[in-house]
């Protein structure tokens, strides 16, 4: 409890500003914002008589909000009121309101509702300083809260309070039109651009820009507040962003009894850290005659490559990284993979040396041996370029600029990180206004070592002792959007670390709630969250209702709408494996970071599959997984000699994806004991895509008895006919009947292909099967399509390999009966898909030669990047049908989806293996 202060606090406020007043007696109560007035001690809560805008009898909410103060001061009367150096707590020559403007709800283009515009100045100490220019507003029905907001970049720009919650809900007012009493400042210094860093040339200025200004612009908010109302706030809030951030953390840091909350998003509080990494990134790019340069391609290509590898570690395909450490242990892949043969620039499609270079100077941290920066900090993290953050493209405005030699200074036509930097060395450290930036060491600044450290002092906000301002009930929320481009979201996590190890895990606990959103960039990138920080923030102070795993929507005009969990650190949104991968509850929260190299589905030791592939071939593959060498071996071919063998060494793509030796062909590994891959084809170049099994049906008793294996079911496949010069490649579809006496019988509809099994249909083909102990496999015998069932005579027309998945049969038909008709037929169910049951991503290949990526998500289906909506059951049960954004079908059986195309233009079948 605040302890109570008389009203005679608020007459002397009211004397000293000027103001002649007649107060009925004001009560006591609690000063706002930790009773940390440094001039004046906290007023009293309680609203004179006749100023509460009382709301109607009645019923009321369950947690009404605060009644609504009125003034008793009218707004005219605060114009050029002055307010005495002493009620201020850092030495200034004083506050001047210049503008007191009553601003009504029914003005045109006004959506604040009706409150009092105030402006005015701080005089400096030193006459070569500009003023602090300083914006209050005070609603005629205020709610007894203040909100202080912070500024941006190397501020100069009035913030004028009037503004919504930063990443806020859609919708929501800004706090000024919900009776919040607001307020900022430019922080000492005016200019038209935010990445103007001159004003830092002198001392009182650069004091104003590190902290400075925040308290001497809240006293004097508060004692305009005090003075309109005659009763000081309940609750005082602090909100920023990037730089604003970095003041919200700055001022709890000094004056830890001001704020009863702060929001503290993207905070650039190692910010000297941050300066120094902009330089270190600038001398990449331009040292060596701009040798490290990247031009946009280049760019682009090192993200491309990373979403690549990285996009799916979190289970969802969906260009946003949230398993970002897991993600950080292929850095070393991903950069070898950009690499130009040689290491010399040849061009857009690879990287050299030098630029690969820059890329580790844009993705490391900064660890400072020879000296420190302030509160002992020595390390500046570095940008995750290599796991999800764009500096380059359309979720992004800032790039590494358009020439590989800067100007001096830097304009927007260099990297945006370097002309931040330059202007810090610039006016910060040296002030020379024409120093030569890319000679300035970060590591090793020389004799200016001892002035980074001074600056650091003055403008950094890492100190984490934060206990007194725990102490009193203050309560922290930050948030970082881990694709960050230009404040480094690792220098956060490294402070709340340290906040941890300085005060313990539980204070931080009770006290504090840290976000990391994956695709978030500096209020750019894949994924801007919106959520209500605000109103999680006042149900924390306010009634002690800890906020935790909360719920983000997209505010990317391309996927607005979708939804994540907002997850504690450490812990990211990983895709459960089903439903909408746009909806939040598809989502869980976890901790786990593994290596992406390492497949739990890789066996155990040397291990043989049994398939085949599209061309009908029979094979074997062996694995070696201490080696990862593979061995392709062709048991029954019409193309090429039985025991041909294709053999390489695979290489971990991630996801348990393997690139190999053929033509291109990714081996993936599945659950089950499921292979997934290509051979190099028999014919026509390119790769055949296989599927195999550790675990076949492999009945040799005579007769052989299929009861395990029997069931009615749907066939997706694809007919290669070499007969011709050009090969004709085309989708089969069939439902099957496989008997207990391994007859079978298929069925076709001549226009869908797919059709409900009946015994009475007319056949297009039918047989048997018996088994080939030579090669563990089954040999199809082809018989007369018009006679009936038998297990005897017949043509061998191919052969059957019956795949068993955790128990489950996934029959293979390899059809060799000619050239002119060879392929691949798969069978599933014909039983009901649920939707659902079929969700995951998937690895996929195409007889067309291409790996793809698939994701289905209940009635929504991506392949290779084409978005079509799919109709379950449809045209039979078990089949489900894309829309003309894919037009096709596929069944799904033991985590296999077998896709056949109906546009005649994509490839006839796509075999695809869940992840």
């Amino acid at each position: 409890m605040r302890k109570e202060r008389p009203a005679s606090k608020f007459l002397a406020v009211a004397s000293a500003i000027g103001i002649s007043l007649a107060l009925t007696a004001c009560g006591g109560g609690g000063g706002g914002g930790g009773g940390g007035f440094g001039f004046l001690p906290p007023a009293s809560s309680t609203p004179p008589a006749g100023g509460i805008d009382n709301p109607p009898a009645g019923d009321q909410p369950d947690n009404p909000p605060s009644p609504a103060v009125q003034p008793v001061v009218a707004c005219a009367d605060l114009a050029g009121k002055s307010l005495p150096a002493p009620l201020i707590s850092l030495p200034t020559q004083g506050a001047t309101v210049t503008s007191a403007t009553p601003v009504a709800a029914s003005d045109a283009g006004n959506t604040l509702g009706d409150y009092c515009r105030v402006r005015g100045t701080i005089q400096p100490v030193d006459p070569n300083s500009q003023s602090i220019n300083f914006a209050v507003n005070l609603p005629e029905k205020w709610n007894q809260k203040t909100i202080h907001f912070g500024g941006g970049g190397f501020d100069g720009v009035l913030i004028d309070g009037t503004e919504v919650i930063r990443f806020g809900p859609a919708g929501k007012p800004a706090p000024l039109a919900l009776g919040y009493a607001t307020y900022g400042d430019d922080s000492g210094h005016q200019s038209g651009s935010i990445t103007d860093g001159k004003f830092a040339a002198n001392d009182e200025q650069l004091a104003n820009y590190g902290g400075n200004s925040l308290k001497k612009t809240r006293d004097v908010a508060q004692a305009l507040v005090l003075a309109r109302y005659g009763v000081a706030p309940k609750h005082a809030y602090f909100l920023g962003t990037s730089t604003g951030g970095r003041d919200a953390l700055s001022y709890i840091q000094r004056w830890p009894l001001d704020y009863d909350g702060v929001i503290a998003n993207e905070p650039a509080l190692n910010y000297t850290g941050t300066r120094l990494s902009n330089v270190a990134v600038g001398r990449a790019l331009y040292n060596n005659g701009g040798a490290g340069w990247m031009n946009v391609a280049k760019t682009l290509l090192v993200q491309k490559a990373a979403m690549q590898a990285c996009d799916k570690l979190d289970g969802a395909a969906d260009s946003i990284v949230s398993n970002v450490e897991s993600c950080r242990l292929l850095n070393s892949q991903i950069l070898a993979s950009l690499r130009c043969t040689g290491g010399a620039d040849t061009g857009d499609t690879c990287l050299s040396d030098a630029q690969l270079d820059t890329v580790r100077a844009i993705e490391s941290p900064l660890d400072f041996t020879t000296y420190a920066l302030a509160n002992g900090v020595k390390r500046a993290g570095g940008y995750n370029l290599l796991e999800g953050a764009l500096v380059a493209g359309p979720f992004t405005t800032r790039d590494l600029g358009t020439r590989k030699v800067p100007a001096n200074p830097a304009t927007s036509a260099d990297a945006n990180m370097y002309v931040t930097g330059d202007q810090w060395v610039k006016f910060f450290v040296t002030r020379i206004a024409n120093f030569d930036t890319l000679t300035f060491d970060p590591l090793d600044p020389g004799s200016y070592a001892a002035r980074v450290t001074e600056v650091s002092n003055l403008t950094d906000a890492t100190n984490p002792n934060l206990a007194p301002f725990f102490a009193h009930g203050g309560r922290l929320i930050m948030l970082h959007g881990l694709a960050d481009e230009v404040i480094s979201p690792n220098s956060t996590i490294d402070y709340y670390k340290q906040l941890i190890a300085t005060v313990g895990q539980a204070s931080v606990d009770q006290s504090v709630r840290f976000y990391t959103v994956p695709g978030m960039g500096h209020g750019t990138g894949s994924f801007i969250p919106n959520w209500d920080s605000l109103a999680a923030l006042e149900g924390w102070v306010e009634n002690g209702l800890a906020p935790a795993t909360g719920v983000a929507v997209d505010a990317v005009a391309g996927t607005y709408g979708r939804t994540r969990p907002l997850c504690l650190f450490p812990a990211w949104p990983k895709y459960r494996g089903s439903g909408s991968l746009d909806a939040a509850v598809n989502y869980s929260c976890v901790t786990e970071v593994g290596d992406p190299l390492a497949c739990p589905n890789l066996p155990a030791a040397v291990t043989t599959y049994k398939g085949g592939d599209s061309f009908g071939e029979e094979l074997r593959v062996q694995i070696d997984p201490a080696t990862m060498a593979y061995t392709v071996t062709i048991d029954a071919s019409l193309q090429r000699t039985a025991g041909t063998v294709r053999s390489g060494t695979l290489v971990s793509e991630g996801n348990c994806s393997y690139a190999s030796a053929e033509s291109g062909a990714v081996f993936t590994f599945a659950a089950g004991g499921v292979l997934a891959g290509g051979v190099n084809a028999p014919v026509g170049g390119g790769f055949a895509p296989l599927l195999a099994f550790q675990s076949t049906f492999e009945n040799a008793a005579s007769p052989t008895t299929f009861n395990p294996v029997a069931f009615e079911g749907n066939v997706a496949g694809v007919r290669q006919d070499t007969s011709g010069s050009a090969m004709v490649t085309s989708a089969s579809r069939f439902a099957v009947k496989l008997r207990n006496a391994g007859t079978f019988q298929y069925c076709r509809d001549p226009v869908l292909g797919f059709v409900p099994y009946l015994a009475t249909c007319v056949s297009p083909e039918k047989g048997y099967l018996t088994y080939n102990s030579t090669r563990n496999a089954f040999d199809v015998h082809t018989t007369d399509p018009n006679g009936s069932a038998t297990t005897t005579g017949g043509v061998v027309t191919g052969s059957m390999v019956i795949g068993l998945v955790n128990g489950k049969p996934v029959p293979l038909h390899l059809v060799r009966e000619s050239q002119a008709n060879a392929g691949l037929r798969m069978f599933a169910p014909q039983a009901s898909l649920a939707v659902g049951t079929a969700d995951g991503t998937y690895a996929v290949s195409g007889v067309d030669g291409r790996n793809r990526d698939a994701m289905v998500a209940g009635t929504s289906f991506n392949l290779g990047g084409a978005a079509a909506n799919l109709s379950y059951d449809v045209p039979v049960l078990g089949v489900a049908q894309a829309d003309a954004g894919r037009p096709g079908n596929f069944i799904f059986n033991g985590g296999i989806l077998a896709f056949v195309t109906t546009d005649g233009v994509n490839a006839a079948l796509e075999l695809g293996v869940r992840h």
